[in-house]
Formats: C-alpha cells, sequence, structure tokens
C-alpha cells in the first residue's frame, strides 16, 4: 500500500518498505578479513555462515580478496569484508562503529578476546556510567574495531528496589 509523502512542496506517492534483516559490515585492510574472522571465532564464539572470495587474484597474494564472509553471533549477522582499491569508498579501518555483545559473564568475555588477539581498554565499569546500570568493558580488536562486552542491560528508567 503507497502512502502520500509531501517532499519540496509536491506530493508523490511512496511505497512502504519493510526490512527483513540489518548485517554491519565490517570492512578491514586486505588482505586480513580471513584473519579477522578467525579472530571474531576466537574471540566471540562467532561461526561461520559462508564466505564469497573473489575467483581471480594477484600472483603475489597469498591469501584470495574476502568478499564477504558471513558471521552468526549472538543471535545476529555480521559481514566481514577485505578493502579493496576500487570497490568502497572506505578506505580507514574502525571508524563510526562500536559493538556489543551481552554476556552474564563480563570479565571471562573480556579475557577470551584478550588472548584471541584484542587489548583491553579502561576498566570494567558498573552503575550509572555503564549500560543502564549493567557491567561493561571495552576491548579493541585487531582491525581497529571497539567491542562493549556488556552485561544484559536492565530496563533504563526503573527505579531499584
Amino acid at each position: 500500500m503507497a502512502q502520500e509523502e509531501v517532499q519540496n512542496g509536491g506530493t508523490e506517492k511512496v511505497a512502504e518498505v519493510s526490512f527483513t534483516a540489518l548485517k554491519p559490515q565490517l570492512m578491514v585492510e586486505a588482505p586480513k578479513a580471513a584473519d579477522a574472522v578467525q579472530f571474531y571465532k576466537s574471540a566471540f564464539g562467532a561461526v561461520e555462515a559462508g564466505r564469497t572470495v573473489y575467483p581471480k587474484r594477484k600472483a603475489e597474494q597469498e591469501q584470495p580478496h574476502v568478499l564477504s564472509a558471513q558471521l552468526e553471533l549472538a543471535g545476529s549477522t555480521i559481514l566481514v569484508s577485505d578493502i579493496a582499491d576500487n570497490s568502497t569508498p572506505v578506505k580507514t579501518e574502525g571508524t563510526g562503529c562500536v559493538l556489543c555483545l551481552e554476556t552474564e559473564d563480563v570479565e571471562a568475555a573480556i579475557a577470551k578476546a584478550v588472548s584471541a588477539g584484542g587489548v583491553a581498554e579502561g576498566e570494567v565499569t558498573e552503575g550509572d556510567g555503564a549500560c543502564c546500570g549493567g557491567r561493561v568493558g571495552k576491548v579493541k580488536d585487531p582491525y581497529g574495531y571497539v567491542w562493549l562486552i556488556c552485561s544484559p542491560a536492565k530496563k533504563c528508567g526503573d527505579a531499584e528496589a
């Protein structure tokens, strides 16, 4: 069913759109996507659901160019891709994106990520400065992305008894 939308002084019919999935794509400097996939498996227990590689690669490349690796993580899907010189306008890694994982054991999750090659940033915090009163720590992965490791969030605004 279409709805009318006023845009720049006129009306135009706009179809309603529903989305079926949101899949964040993490772009890493080529040829590190395969290594990043392994890190996310080791650090966070991600499961690889599929991978598409570029069929033609240069002879000097040791690893194939990963167009997209699909990972299942905590009930969500993320994509990991190598940045190609001509494939995307993204030229920097790990900018403008923070990923949050919930767990009952924040310290153990951070320790696992660190043992897989991540770097813990700061201390685990609790209370008002953390996810609605929960516990949260930060890990920066080897590819520049920051992961917040949080205890399950309490409902914001709930008063403690």
